[in-house]
């Protein structure tokens, strides 16, 4: 599989996406060419990520003067605390604000990682180098950093664009099927989102991608494609003023579902925005806003994909302890719950036209059951 180079413009301004095969053997070069002027370089990396990695890294950037800072990635890590903790590692390695920082694995190491450059001495470089399916097709695009707080997820943190990112498939090796489901929601929701033929495309190669049969093929193609849709929409709202919301589809029932569940490995993020995508679509069939055989077509590729234990968690899940967090949503602007909803497959509503109190919410979701 050759090279591909994503071009994302934010705010007047680019940084590539490479994806692609082992081409992390090339990241000194790429390095080289993107920040000259570094001297130093800290690597912020994920303990979960194989060894075999690190010393590819330490190969690879053995000229420079390296800080490994191993970071422990999980909902309740992702906070102030674990930020302070590596602002003080970075301030006595003493890197200076010409040098790099590498985020090196998962969605919530990145988060970190990127909220952690955004603030040290008042942003320095740094790359992203996703390792999950997750990271590669969201987090590590569009500039958003953050943690989570007692009263949300990434309720603090800043828009702060990497240099570049840095894809490769070799790392999806090394994840278990769980990771691989966590990851395919993201890519999912940009299917339903904006791309009908994508979703259709994704009834037949699904399983592929749960299994890693091809992936510097029907894997990578994912990872391409996911990454087009998100690139293209941060490109046009990279502050998410209005249109980057829409990226947001069943995201606000999902962190409202990790928030009550204190952020516990019970649910990972994406078995969220799964259980998510249902509860929304099901809202936007009881507004009359989609028919119910939208919501049958997403169904149907949950239950053709053995993803039915996400179905059973959604009808047992205790919704009423989940509205209070509602309200916390970062797309909120007044006391309603700004809700992205959708009209077929490859089109939701547009920001802000659909608000509701969490009562409203409520009624509307009485009775709530998939079948």
């Amino acid at each position: 599989m050759k090279k591909i180079k994503i071009q994302n413009k934010t705010l007047n301004s680019f940084y590539p996406i490479f994806i692609g095969n082992r081409i992390l053997n090339n990241v000194a070069n790429i390095a080289k060419n993107v920040c000259p002027k570094t001297n130093k370089i800290a690597i912020i990396y994920d303990i979960n990520v194989p060894s075999k990695f690190l010393k590819i890294l330490k190969n690879k950037f053995n000229k420079f003067p390296l800080k490994f800072i191993f970071f422990n990635p999980s909902e309740k890590n992702k906070s102030l605390k674990s930020v302070n903790s590596i602002l003080g590692k970075l301030l006595k390695f003493n890197l200076n604000r010409n040098d790099l920082i590498i985020s090196v694995g998962g969605g919530i190491t990145g988060d970190v990682s990127g909220f952690v450059a955004s603030v040290y001495k008042r942003g320095v470089d740094y790359f992203s180098i996703p390792t999950t399916l997750l990271a590669m097709v969201d987090s590590s695009i569009g500039g958003k950093t953050g943690v989570n707080s007692d009263y949300g997820k990434n309720s603090i943190g800043s828009f702060y664009q990497p240099k570049l990112v840095l894809v490769d498939s070799v790392f999806l090796n090394s994840l278990d099927k769980r990771q691989m489901i966590c990851g395919y929601a993201e890519i999912l929701k940009h299917a339903i989102i904006k791309d009908k033929n994508f979703f259709n495309w994704l009834k037949s190669n699904s399983k592929k991608i749960f299994q890693k049969e091809d992936l510097n093929g029907v894997v990578l193609k994912a990872i391409i494609k996911s990454c087009l849709i998100k690139s293209k929409i941060v490109s046009k709202d990279f502050q998410e003023k209005k249109l980057r919301m829409i990226l947001n589809f069943g995201h606000t029932f999902a962190h409202a579902i990790e928030t009550e569940s204190k952020y516990t490995n019970k649910i990972n993020h994406g078995e969220a925005v799964l259980m998510g995508i249902l509860i929304a679509t099901t809202f936007s069939v009881k507004k009359n806003i989609c028919s119910i055989k939208t919501l049958n077509e997403i169904l149907e590729i949950y239950k053709n994909n053995n993803l039915n234990y996400l179905l059973k968690k959604t009808n047992f899940l205790k919704i009423n302890r989940i509205y209070p967090f509602l309200k916390y949503d970062k797309k909120n602007n007044d006391k309603r719950v700004n809700l992205i909803l959708i009209k077929k497959i490859g089109k939701v509503t547009e920001p802000g036209l659909y608000k509701y109190s969490i009562g409203q919410i409520k009624k509307t979701l009485s009775n709530f059951k998939l079948s």
